[in-house]
């Protein structure tokens, strides 16, 4: 259902190209998957071959599953929706940072919390605890403590600036979560799923899909691959404007004539 819809709405963007070349995918890399004996059986359908015993993903398939994500992140953003970033692996997490906060979203990078969405009024008291913290070191109130005593509080602001500051601004539920290693983070979509939570995500060839609620069958290792495909949801997102701001735009433009 998601895809017949998307495709339809992707038909109609006017605000962003989502036209994939070939080449530029095989040359990131979005077509190797795992050795073939970590395969998942449901990616199957997805797979076009095996080389020196590592998968490759059919590109064809990838690119098609690739244009429904972006369609459905489309519908998101136009419905002025909140996506939550989540790569934890050492290669991404500067680039998840980097994307999700040009897009003014929030982002996990550091180790997903468990309990993050399954006990969240805790997670928003360490969230408040720590800009609360924060704070008082920006307004110099730590100059009142012994040397000692203000290093400790700044190894611990410096500690949970790892943990939240992604998170910062979030007050409630996301209403989607886009996860780059689906194995990895494997908690983080167990939670989203608890609560009815959206899941976007790259699908490499171990992992079940279905876990998914909208999924880019790609690499998830290479630094290319995750690279290719983020650059094509920030340049979505970017180029998406909420329904509520669009209606206004239009508005003003009607009274300019």
């Amino acid at each position: 259902m998601i895809a017949k819809e998307s495709d339809q709405k992707v038909a109609k963007t006017k605000n962003s190209d989502l036209k994939f070349k070939r080449e530029e995918m095989l040359k990131a890399g979005l077509q190797f998957g795992h050795r073939t004996s970590r395969a998942h059986p449901k990616m199957r359908q997805f797979l076009q071959g095996v080389r020196n015993t590592v998968h490759i993903i059919d590109i064809e398939k990838t690119a098609e599953k690739l244009k429904q994500t972006l369609a459905f992140i489309q519908e998101l953003i136009s419905d002025n929706k909140v996506i939550l970033f989540v790569g934890t692996k050492v290669q991404v997490k500067d680039l998840v940072e980097e994307v999700a906060s040009a897009c003014k979203m929030p982002y996990v990078t550091d180790r997903w919390l468990g309990g993050t969405f399954t006990n969240f009024e805790i997670i928003k008291k360490r969230i408040e605890y720590f800009k609360d913290l924060q704070k008082k070191k920006e307004d110099g109130e730590l100059e009142k403590y012994t040397k000692k005593e203000k290093a400790k509080i700044e190894r611990e602001i410096a500690g949970l600036a790892r943990r939240f500051e992604g998170m910062r601004d979030l007050t409630k539920f996301p209403d989607a979560i886009f996860v780059i290693d689906m194995k990895k983070d494997a908690l983080a979509i167990k939670e989203a799923r608890q609560k009815n939570i959206k899941v976007i995500a790259i699908a490499d060839t171990d992992v079940d899909p279905d876990l998914a609620d909208c999924f880019i069958p790609a690499n998830d290792d290479a630094i290319s691959s995750v690279t290719y495909i983020l650059e094509k949801v920030k340049e979505v997102i970017l180029n998406t404007k909420p329904k509520a701001a669009a209606k206004e735009e239009k508005e003003e433009e009607e009274k300019d004539k």
